[in-house]
């Protein structure tokens, strides 16, 4: 059976991208529409690119017909102005969900974010059930939490709908090392320096830890969300958790003990002299995740990742090592970025 229409919101960036090149190898998907705020050069086989910004136009168009929705459209930048990441993230999810219903698109696949999940007091992992109420000194997490609470709602008044919610760790491919680079980093944190080479140490940061995926990983993950009959929330990382010594044994560099709380304070310092985009909230943020138990993903959608953590990790690594992007105006390199900030070319109009 061919599922004739997919639309996927935030086509071009780094989930997007993978996305995209999931469904268009999937012998049963018919047709890819992509939404994206700036044009997109010709891209899949079976995939239309449209022009549309979540959070002012008109979705409901674009959207009848549609066999599912995959809502990844996302704003990190500017953490300086709140109101307009609430704007694209909160109110264009709430947008998007109102056009699922009124367009009777049957089902709606969301990327949320381990983010989302609330602190734990303990190592266990965690499942699809613990609370996600997120951290509440960043935005990220904030926007995060407050989509599932909406998400909630839009479940109750529209159960004719089937919702899934993937909740994925820190999603990296090499493509978007430039991309993640400008948006955590700034432009002071020159990729190139990611090298054994020179990198001899590194902070020790207790508890500082993360789960990864690579794009491509999670993107076979919706790919099975979208075409199986499921619904419900569903973990999707892979293995193992990666700390600072897993990071000092991929740089093959030395770790220097550094309390949590003198890095927080130093973020801070950097955010304030607009040296760094990344808030301290953020990376307070990072310390209080829980670990995700991802048995769900593996048992309910035969999932199994392609990529270690290490692999998803090095890759990325050298990713930044060669400034290496991608052909959209998310992901694009640093010199094609700057060029296009200079001249405008892939702004909307």
């Amino acid at each position: 059976m061919t599922t004739q229409r997919i639309v996927v919101t935030g086509a071009t960036g780094n989930i997007g991208t993978s996305v995209v090149d999931a469904l268009d190898a999937d012998p049963t998907v018919g047709t890819i529409v992509g939404l994206g705020r700036r044009r997109a050069g010709p891209g899949a086989t079976k995939a239309e690119f449209v022009q549309a910004d979540v959070a002012r136009d008109d979705l409901v168009p674009i959207l009848r017909q549609a066999d599912a929705v995959v809502h990844l459209a996302w704003l990190f930048q500017p953490t300086r102005r709140p109101e307009v990441t609430w704007r694209a993230n909160v109110l264009g999810s709430l947008r998007v969900f109102d056009a699922v219903a009124e367009a009777g698109v049957p089902k709606l696949v969301y990327s949320s974010s381990v983010g989302a999940y609330s602190p734990a007091a303990h190592d266990r992992p965690v499942a699809e059930d613990w609370p996600t109420h997120g951290w509440p000194g960043a935005a990220y997490p904030r926007e995060k939490a407050y989509v599932e609470r909406c998400l909630d709602n839009f479940e109750q008044r529209h159960p004719d709908v089937r919702v899934v919610r993937v909740r994925p760790g820190f999603v990296f491919q090499r493509a978007a090392a430039s991309e993640q680079r400008r948006l955590f980093g700034g432009p002071f944190v020159p990729g190139s320096l990611m090298r054994p080479s020179l990198v001899p140490v590194l902070p020790g940061i207790p508890g500082l830890r993360m789960q990864v995926v690579h794009s491509i990983d999670l993107a076979d993950a919706i790919r099975r969300c979208v075409l199986r009959p499921v619904s419900g929330s569903f973990n999707v990382a892979t293995e193992p958790v990666v700390d600072m010594p897993f990071l000092a044994e991929q740089l093959g560099a030395r770790l220097v003990p550094v309390p949590a709380g003198l890095v927080k304070h130093a973020l801070g310092a950097a955010w304030r002299l607009h040296l760094v985009p990344a808030t301290p909230g953020l990376f307070e943020a990072v310390l209080h995740l829980p670990v995700m138990d991802t048995g769900r993903a593996r048992s309910e959608l035969d999932w199994q990742p392609r990529y270690t953590a290490a692999e998803t990790v090095a890759e990325f690594l050298a990713g930044l090592r060669a400034g290496a992007g991608a052909d959209t105006a998310p992901l694009a390199p640093d010199g094609q970025r700057a060029h296009e900030l200079a001249t405008g070319v892939g702004r909307r109009p």
